[in-house]
């Protein structure tokens, strides 16, 4: 039984410590994307058009 306490406690000690070690990154900005944005709204218009052919072809398909 003792196993379990000692095993029980060594897993919260590693899940407060991956826990610390993510607050801290998040708090440096290791999670912040400033390129992704930016760049999106030069591909929106491929995406858009991209949808578009595939829904013209996929029409077709079910005409033939």
């Amino acid at each position: 039984m003792s196993v379990i306490y000692i095993l029980l406690s060594i897993s919260i000690m590693v899940a407060i410590v991956f826990f610390v070690a993510f607050i801290v990154a998040v708090k440096k900005g290791q999670y912040d994307d400033y390129y992704s944005p930016s760049v999106r709204m030069l591909f929106e218009d491929e995406l858009i058009k991209n949808q578009a052919r595939k829904k013209k072809s996929i029409t077709k398909e079910k005409q033939l």
